[in-house]
């Protein structure tokens, strides 16, 4: 099958686009970890008119064919916000899925970084699909079990195959995990010296938190993005939302929310902080195997709604506190608020992800609240 020469060629055509959107299914048709995509999610996600990302962003989509078969995938990405922030010239791959085909991937991954020296970058970051907001990052470790939900998964020899491409570690972002019935029912064995941290910062500081108001929610999401914006701006590989950005991400969650456990943190009526966990909706999906097909992906999304109040992993997202309110322990507050919900309404684990790897302040935190690495993810980059 692999005697025929490897044509990497630009997407175009409307059977291009279907063998693109639908590649994923033939990598992963083995592998009882990987949960499949929405269809109809996907293809508003690689609509050019539809998505907000590509506003900010000049991509390209390329296919690995050999003869009629198709091979692989990868996207070229110039995102002209993260340069802006960063002051580089860096292009970014993603959405880069190949069979067990070395020198598909080699071919792949080298058109990547030729679009991208055409474009007079000087490096290639990746895998993003498309930045640090959305999909980010290659499985290195952690194989054994299924991604949670907004995680990347892919398999094992990926690895093999970005580093023989001459890509070097950028940068490790961890998940951490933790069964919440360690903390025991109504959390009463959470970690004495957060229970004492968290009283002094009710005290010293007037914060109060409450859960996301629903009925305000156009207001409550501009009030994330000011947060947002702010709180990870130093943080490495940030790159602040766009306005229409945000609302079509905002949006797109809105539907699995769980208000009750989504928290804003305030000084006098003021958002100084934001704590946005996800139901692991992954573990409904990764039942109901939907398909390559709109059909497929309607009857496993209407099932995803009727049984999301059932999932048990809830996975933060994503925390920050504003410049002004950072190092004294609003972290700490979200962190014994969250747990407290979470066991409240129903949820037995939690994952937080992703979590730089140099982020020592955040990682030292979850740490002293019992909970393990068990997964890495890894952005790589190369010169050129």
């Amino acid at each position: 099958m692999n005697n025929r020469p490897v044509d990497v060629r630009p997407v175009k055509s409307r059977a291009d686009w279907k063998a693109f959107m639908g590649f994923p299914w033939k990598v992963y048709e083995n592998d009882p970890n990987w949960v499949p995509f929405l269809y109809f999610e996907r293809k508003e996600f690689f609509d050019r008119d539809k998505h907000p990302f590509f506003k900010v962003a000049d991509l390209e989509f390329f296919m690995a064919w050999r003869g009629d078969r198709p091979v692989g995938t990868i996207a070229a990405i110039v995102n002209h916000r993260h340069n802006e922030i960063h002051e580089e010239e860096a292009a970014h791959f993603g959405i880069f899925e190949v069979l067990q085909d070395e020198e598909a991937a080699a071919g792949l991954l080298e058109t990547a970084c030729d679009w991208g020296r055409r474009q007079g970058m000087t490096k290639i970051l990746g895998p993003a699909n498309y930045s640090s907001n959305y999909e980010y990052g290659l499985l290195v470790d952690g194989f054994d079990s299924p991604p949670v939900v907004m995680m990347t998964y892919n398999p094992a020899y990926y690895v093999d195959y970005i580093e023989a491409a001459g890509f070097a570690t950028a940068m490790d972002l961890w998940a951490w995990y933790s069964p919440l019935d360690v903390y025991g029912e109504g959390a009463q064995n959470l970690p004495p010296k957060l229970v004492r941290v968290v009283e002094k910062i009710k005290k010293r500081y007037r914060i109060t938190i409450r859960q996301l108001d629903m009925g305000d929610w156009e207001n409550e999401v501009e009030r994330f993005k000011g947060i947002y914006n702010q709180a990870w701006s130093k943080n490495w590989g940030f790159v602040p939302f766009a306005d229409e950005e945000m609302i079509h991400l905002a949006n797109g969650l809105k539907m699995i929310l769980d208000p009750r456990v989504t928290l804003i943190a305030e000084v006098d009526g003021k958002p100084i902080g934001a704590s946005i966990p996800l139901p692991n909706v992954n573990e409904i999906l990764l039942k109901a195997r939907p398909g390559p097909s709109l059909l497929s992906s309607y009857l496993a999304a209407a099932r995803m709604l009727l049984r999301r109040r059932k999932v048990k992993l809830l996975r933060l997202f994503a925390m920050g506190v504003v410049e002004e309110y950072r190092a004294k322990g609003v972290d700490a507050l979200f962190y014994y608020e969250s747990v407290k919900r979470a066991i409240q309404y129903g949820y037995t684990e939690a994952e937080a992800s992703w979590i730089l790897a140099n982020n020592d302040m955040m990682n030292r935190a979850i740490a002293m609240m019992g909970a393990e690495v068990y997964k890495t993810y890894r952005i790589y980059e190369k010169a050129l």
